[in-house]
């Protein structure tokens, strides 16, 4: 049996990307896809558990916002765990977690019951996307660290959109217990297949890792790794963890409430709403993914450029969801709301690029972990949960009109790292060489 996977700080994989490369990343991917509608199904039947158990907004806040603060909590020390116990392995485990938890949800009887199976959806989740992304990263050429950040963390949009419209298309049909049944089910089949496919042993080797070097059996026998300090040592990674939390916050209140407010407003059925808020989720993958694109592009000679960029995309979201907004319901507000949710996780492929390129590559699952943790804490929780206790309070419509503080917030944030981004990048390559 292979130890974990350990990558040395000299190790910056692959020259080239290879076939085995993009298996590991579709089937890391495909899981990826499975966690997010396993998150994301409930806040398709919203309208549904609102009727049937008599809840308040900020009860249904509650529900969705639980699964990030549990991510949010135990994502590091899970992240530490799976680096040292192995990553497949980990990564298979909590598949299995989150996909039992999900059929438990279809089995709830009460706001109570259904609270514990979304806390065990958020434990099994908790360090999927941290340690996912440093097994892809290990994978690939580190030119491509941006574009394969964003494309990752992309999968977790698609599967939004394919959980509310998935999700609320079986729930219209055939009731909402049904909807988490089926995507359970789907989550537990991948997870059985995800360790017949990658090896620990063979990521280790696309990493380029000396086999000399390569742990043996047993947990003692890993190399030294970087101090753990180095997650935070520099200015920089402090503030890119900030601002990537903050611009989180309007990317996670409103996948969350978007179904709701279209059932609401626009007076469409669940089903309906479920269809059209995936649409919409659809264009926030695309942006991401297209964002991280131009990102390592533009960047390529040029490194400071991913925090214009991040810059950019959060002033940007905060512009079009004022617009939006502050216009009456109609086809020009949502396509700015399309605008705006294609903007909003722009900044996850550059701010992801430079915590990987100001961090030990030993420390990497560590680093996005510490990542994760920023983006759930401040944002990806937070944001549902407060957006339910304004809408109790104001109005759905209403508590969407605070959404831009946060995103200009970031960019503020994003702004202070100009000051220190090439001298802390320099220092770092100089303790790495």
């Amino acid at each position: 049996m292979a130890g974990p996977i350990s990558l040395d700080a000299k190790a910056g994989g692959p020259s080239n990307a290879t076939i085995y490369s993009w298996i590991v990343f579709a089937l890391t991917f495909g899981l990826l896809i499975s966690d997010y509608m396993a998150r994301q199904v409930l806040n398709a039947v919203f309208p549904l558990l609102k009727a049937e158990w008599q809840l308040t907004d900020g009860e249904l806040g509650l529900l969705s916002g639980i699964v990030a603060m549990m991510v949010g909590v135990l994502t590091f020390p899970l992240s530490l765990a799976a680096d040292r116990w192995g990553r497949v392995r980990s990564l298979t485990l909590m598949a299995i977690v989150w996909s039992l938890a999900t059929l438990f949800c279809a089995m709830a009887t009460s706001f109570e019951q259904m609270l514990v199976g979304r806390a065990l959806v958020g434990i099994g989740e908790a360090a999927y996307g941290s340690v996912g992304i440093a097994v892809v990263i290990s994978a690939f050429p580190q030119r491509l660290r941006a574009t394969l950040a964003a494309a990752f963390m992309a999968g977790g949009l698609f599967g939004q959109v394919l959980g509310v419209a998935v999700g609320g298309t079986i729930a219209a049909s055939h009731g909402w217990r049904w909807a988490f049944l089926a995507i359970g089910i789907c989550g537990l089949v991948l997870g059985a297949l995800y360790p017949l496919l990658v090896r620990e042993k063979r990521v280790r080797e696309l990493a380029g890792l000396d086999q000399a070097d390569a742990p043996a059996e047993g947990l003692d026998a890993a190399p030294a790794r970087a101090p753990l300090k180095a997650l935070i040592a520099s200015r920089s990674v402090r503030l890119a963890y900030l601002g990537s939390g903050l611009q989180l916050f309007a990317a996670g209140a409103m996948p969350a409430w978007l179904p709701s407010f279209l059932n609401r407003h626009y007076g469409f059925a669940v089903d309906r709403a479920g269809q059209i808020a995936a649409l919409l989720l659809l264009a926030c993958g695309v942006g991401m993914i297209a964002c991280g694109m131009v990102s390592d592009r533009l960047s390529r000679d040029r490194p400071d450029q991913k925090i214009n960029l991040a810059i950019g995309y959060s002033f940007g979201t905060a512009v079009c969801l004022t617009l939006a907004f502050l216009l009456p319901m109609g086809t020009l507000q949502l396509v700015l709301i399309a605008c705006a949710m294609f903007l909003v996780a722009g900044t996850v492929g550059p701010t992801g690029a430079m915590v990987a390129n100001l961090t030990p590559l030993s420390i990497h699952g560590s680093a996005f972990a510490t990542l994760t943790l920023a983006n759930n804490l401040i944002g990806l929780a937070t944001g549902p949960i407060l957006t339910g206790r304004l809408a109790d309070a104001i109005g759905l419509a209403n508590a969407f009109r605070f959404l831009p503080l946060p995103c200009v917030t970031a960019g503020i944030v994003f702004a202070l790292m100009r000051r220190s981004y090439l001298a802390d990048l320099e220092r770092h390559q100089v303790a790495q060489a």
